[in-house]
């Protein structure tokens, strides 16, 4: 499957007798129109071949979440963007997808390095048998974590279709779950419409998919597609997509 610029992804299939939605199908709702199930196919025969050379066993491990959105290009011509949810190990074959928002070279690679202090304050704690020490290393690592959280959302910032700007922080802050929760903005369709407004390119349809063994729960099936998160998704792309006319909030497909 060849890459053009950008990492578009270019069609295999022959798209001329395909329906173009006018607009992005509701990223809440469970309508996946024809031309982002026929990307979501593209990118699935991708994945099962890539994958074998990908250090994470998904006949072993928990799968993933993935997603693609079909865009539009400054010549008119259409292809695709494809990513995964969640931050996965840099090779060669990810490299392939659109990147997370946030840089991990960012302040001279802080959060590598703060991962490792809270590491190493848990191999204190195991090493520990005295109890008020224990505490006060748990107290800690408490304080490092959020600390390092603190300066992490700092990184996360997100661009809407009208080309404004904002912190995930004002995002949630503006919205009824006050906080960004623990991993907000690295889910796919996020990172996806990030990536198509940054380089000029049109969204036309997003469709996001589980790929490998389901959860201990059994929430999540191999290829079946799901509608984008509340928890963590709802208010950063109701303000990516904000005042866009790109989709219907009163869709009834609305979670």
């Amino acid at each position: 499957m060849g890459i053009t610029n950008q990492l578009i992804f270019d069609f295999k299939a022959d798209l001329s007798s395909i329906p173009i939605p006018e607009r992005l199908n509701n990223p809440f709702g469970t309508k996946i129109p024809k031309v982002a199930r026929i990307a979501a196919e593209e990118f699935q025969e991708f994945i099962a071949k890539e994958s074998q050379s990908w250090d994470y066993d998904f006949a072993k491990l928990n799968g993933k979440m993935f997603g693609i959105l079909v865009v539009q290009k400054q010549d008119k011509s259409y292809g695709y963007l494809g990513t995964n949810s969640g931050r996965t190990a840099e090779d060669e074959s990810c490299r392939q997808f659109v990147p997370s928002i946030f840089d991990a070279a960012a302040d001279d690679y802080f959060l590598d390095k703060g991962m490792a202090v809270l590491a190493k304050i848990t191999d204190e704690i195991n090493a520990t048998r005295d109890a008020v020490e224990v505490e006060a290393l748990k107290e800690r690592r408490k304080k490092k974590s959020f600390g390092l959280q603190e300066q992490l959302f700092s990184h996360y910032d997100f661009l809407n279709v009208g080309g404004k700007q904002r912190n995930i922080v004002d995002v949630f802050a503006n919205s009824t779950h006050g906080r960004p929760p623990s991993a907000a903005g690295e889910c796919a369709a996020p990172k996806l419409l990030q990536y198509a407004f940054e380089h000029n390119l049109k969204p036309i349809a997003l469709a996001e998919f589980w790929w490998g063994n389901s959860l201990k729960n059994k929430e999540r099936k191999h290829k079946v597609f799901y509608p984008a998160c509340k928890n963590k998704c709802r208010p950063i792309l109701e303000f990516m997509l904000d005042d866009a006319g790109l989709y219907e909030r009163a869709n009834p497909d609305l979670i």
